[in-house]
C-alpha cells in the first residue's frame, strides 16, 4: 500500500496561507510533540478554538478535515472548540465534501490522490469508495455547503466560514 500524503509533503507557508484565508491559525509542532485535542490521536489533527494543530508527519487528509470542519461548524462552537467538532451527520458529510474541494487548493495536490488517502485511511461511505460517493451520492452535502454560503451556486469555494 502507498504512503498517505502528509502534512510535511507541503510548503508549510502554503498551508498557512490556505488557513490565513478563514483567518484561522495553524501550529505545526515538532515531530516529538503531543498534537493536543486531536479526536483520533496523535499523529492525526487535534482542533481548540480557531486552531489546528499538526506535524509534519500529520496525514494531509487530516489537516483538510479537521480544518473542514473549523470552516463549517457555526462561531459559536468554534469559540468553545476543544477536540470534538460534535458534527451531525450532514455536517460531517459536508466536511469531508470540502476537504475534497479544499485539495484542490494545494500544490501538486488533486481531489482523486486525496480520496485515496481518505479510503486509505478507513473513511466509509455507502457506495464504498470516496470518489463513488463524490460522484454519485454528495449532491446533498453540497447543497448544505451553498446554503450555509461555504460553496457559491456554482459549487466555488467562497473562502468564507459559516456564519
Amino acid at each position: 500500500m502507498r504512503q498517505c500524503l502528509t502534512v510535511g509533503d507541503f510548503q508549510s507557508k502554503e498551508l498557512q496561507d490556505l488557513i490565513e484565508k478563514y483567518h484561522l491559525k495553524l501550529t505545526i509542532l515538532a515531530d516529538n510533540e503531543e498534537i493536543p485535542a486531536s479526536f483520533w490521536g496523535d499523529p492525526e489533527a487535534g482542533l481548540i478554538g480557531k486552531t489546528i494543530f499538526v506535524k509534519k508527519i500529520t496525514p494531509l487528509h487530516s489537516f483538510l478535515h479537521e480544518f473542514s470542519h473549523l470552516i463549517c461548524m457555526p462561531e459559536h462552537r468554534r469559540l468553545n472548540l476543544i477536540k470534538d467538532a460534535k458534527s451531525n451527520d450532514n455536517e460531517e458529510s459536508a466536511v469531508c465534501y470540502l476537504q475534497i474541494l479544499l485539495a484542490e487548493s494545494l500544490v501538486g495536490l488533486n481531489h482523486i490522490t486525496l480520496m485515496q488517502d481518505m479510503d486509505d485511511w478507513g473513511y466509509s461511505f455507502r457506495l464504498g469508495s470516496t470518489n463513488e460517493w463524490f460522484r454519485n451520492d454528495a449532491s446533498d452535502s453540497r447543497k448544505w455547503l451553498q446554503k450555509e454560503n461555504i460553496l457559491d451556486e456554482r459549487g466555488n469555494i467562497t473562502w468564507v466560514l459559516r456564519a
